[in-house]
């Protein structure tokens, strides 16, 4: 299937430009957000493991509980109205954390970064079930790359604008920047017609059954097709070793070279998430070059296989390097690598997905990757007491590359 290019794709689909702008604002406020309340978290808690380990499962969990209930729900409801719903709630939300000063208040960094995390179930259900309809099939591969890049890039650009502007302005801008960039993006996506977002079919399919009998039919189709349920449990695997990636870069660069090297706590962290966001955004924009060889080759499959694998053992890598420059390095070309397969695996997954039931399985996916992600993530700010940062960079690295093996 010819593909269309990625400056086609931009110059000729309004609509999907508008969903792209609106990711790309609200992405940059998130990355804001991430920084400061992580770097809040640290400031109030004396750096405690536990209570970054508690933010980063309140900021995954919801999401992967969520994930299975709001795919059935923008499966049934307009998906437009969910993403600007969410997105306008999410501005409220985004400004409780100006209410944290002290350990006492803890509670409410913890309560709102919940909050967040499952609206932005909702939102991201609404959004990945759209692209397909903005895109077409042809458009599809450029349209997750698109979407997926700008994400990363904004993991890289935001995270380090949010370092700079917490080190310099404090944390109360961040969060202020946080909540106008939800405002930007509900106006984005209010641009776009409602009759783009969804094919007629799923319109007049929609209602006709329960709302847990379409939870069901969903959880059925991921549990029986076959090509579905290996990509879930890829992803669950990946998870099992990625989700260490937090408490990796928040020790690694807050604590370690925090201390033997000099730097800024949020700024080493920054770098960290910068140098990871830059390598998955480079790796989403070769995929489109990439996947046009893998078709005339017909190895897809293989390549995921590999990538899943090298990724991770580069991964491994950056545990034994002595300073924050080779350990940004390892993490950027490790990244790069598994940006181009998710790129690639993403679009065979959506393409694979009918429309009706595409917000169900792609929301369960996510939410059950997301779901060992989280658990990683606690399990790992747990590790951090008995082993050595050096060593969970290791451990995350080869278990996230085992993926590959298990493919």
């Amino acid at each position: 299937m010819e593909s269309t290019t990625y400056g086609q794709l931009l110059k000729e689909n309004r609509n999907f430009r508008n969903l792209l702008a609106g990711q790309f604002i609200s992405e940059l406020g998130n990355w804001f957000n991430f920084i400061a309340s992580l770097g809040l978290v640290r400031l109030v808690s004396d750096a405690s493991p536990m209570a970054a380990g508690v933010l980063f499962v309140c900021r995954l969990m919801p999401f992967a509980i969520f994930s299975p209930i709001a795919g059935t729900f923008v499966d049934r409801f307009s998906r437009r109205q969910v993403m600007i719903i969410t997105d306008l709630a999410r501005v409220a939300v985004a400004l409780m954390f100006l209410l944290v000063t002290d350990a006492g208040d803890l509670w409410i960094a913890y309560l709102a970064t919940i909050f967040l995390s499952t609206f932005g179930a909702f939102f991201d259900g609404a959004k990945n079930a759209a692209t397909p309809n903005l895109t077409g099939k042809e458009g599809l591969l450029a349209g997750t790359a698109l979407m997926f890049s700008t994400r990363f890039l904004l993991m890289a650009i935001g995270s380090a604008l949010g370092g700079w502007a917490a080190a310099i302005f404090g944390y109360e801008v961040a969060f202020i920047i946080n909540a106008a960039s939800f405002l930007a993006s509900a106006y984005t996506v209010w641009l776009i017609p409602e009759d783009a977002v969804r094919e007629q079919e799923t319109v007049n399919r929609a209602g006709q059954e329960s709302f847990l009998t379409e939870l069901r039919q969903g959880l059925h189709y991921a549990a029986t097709n076959h090509f579905a349920l290996t990509i879930i449990l890829m992803n669950v695997i990946w998870a099992v070793g990625g989700g260490a990636i937090n408490i990796v870069f928040e020790r690694m660069g807050g604590v370690i070279f925090a201390e033997t090297e000099g730097w800024n706590p949020d700024v080493a962290v920054a770098l960290l998430w910068t140098a990871s966001g830059f390598g998955l955004f480079l790796g989403m924009m070769i995929a489109h070059r990439t996947s046009i060889h893998l078709d005339r080759r017909g190895s897809h499959y293989k390549f995921i296989g590999w990538t899943l694998l090298i990724h991770g053992v580069l991964f491994a890598c950056a545990g034994v390097v002595p300073s924050l420059w080779l350990f940004m390095f390892f993490a950027f070309i490790s990244r790069v690598i598994i940006g181009v397969e998710y790129a690639v695996q993403e679009t065979l997954f959506q393409r694979s997905l009918p429309d009706y039931i595409r917000g169900r399985i792609s929301t369960l996916e996510r939410g059950a990757e997301l779901t060992m992600f989280g658990l990683s993530s606690w399990v790992s700010s747990l590790m951090i007491y008995e082993v050595s940062a050096q060593v969970l960079t290791i451990l995350s690295g080869l278990l996230s590359g085992s993926a590959g093996i298990v493919w």
